[in-house]
C-alpha cells in the first residue's frame, strides 16, 4: 500500500482550517466534536496532561470565549504519516488577528500547534492536541 502523504496533509490542513475558522468565529464545537474519546491534550493554561474527551471539553468550555478573530495565518505546515496511512502528525504555526481601534487588525496570538490525527471509521479524529504560545519566555531557555 502506498500512502499519499501530500493528499493526507492537504486533507488534514483543510480539516484543521475549517475547525479553527469555526473556533475563531465563536463556535468551539467543531474541535470538541472532532476530539476522540481518549484524546490527550495540552495548552498554555493546563498544568497537567488532560485525558479524555469529557475532561478536555470541560476544560475548554470553562476558558473559551469568542475571540472575534478576523484573520488567521497558517504557516509552515508539516505532516508526518504512518506507513499504514492511518495516523498523522500535523504541525504548523498559527497567527490570529483581531480588529484594532483604527479599523485595521492586530496580532492577537502566535501559536505552535501540533495535532495528532487518527483515521477511525474513514474519518480523521484528533487523538492528541498540543497548543503552545510561540513566545512564552523573554529569553530562549531549555532545561
Amino acid at each position: 500500500m502506498t500512502v499519499d502523504v501530500k493528499q493526507i496533509g492537504d486533507t488534514l490542513m483543510t480539516l484543521e482550517r475549517s475547525l479553527n475558522e469555526r473556533w475563531s468565529s465563536g463556535d468551539s464545537s467543531g474541535y470538541l466534536e472532532n476530539y476522540h474519546e481518549d484524546i490527550s491534550y495540552f495548552d498554555p493554561v493546563t498544568e497537567t496532561l488532560l485525558v479524555g474527551r469529557s475532561t478536555v471539553v470541560a476544560h475548554i468550555s470553562k476558558i473559551y470565549s469568542n475571540p472575534h478573530i478576523v484573520r488567521s495565518e497558517y504557516l509552515n505546515p508539516h505532516v508526518i504519516v504512518s506507513d499504514a496511512g492511518d495516523l498523522a502528525v500535523l504541525s504548523y504555526n498559527l497567527n490570529t488577528f483581531v480588529a484594532d481601534e483604527s479599523g485595521g487588525e492586530k496580532l492577537l496570538r502566535a501559536w505552535n500547534s501540533t495535532e495528532i490525527y487518527r483515521l477511525i471509521n474513514k474519518k480523521w479524529r484528533i487523538v492528541h492536541s498540543n497548543w503552545a504560545l510561540t513566545k512564552s519566555f523573554a529569553c530562549a531557555v531549555a532545561s
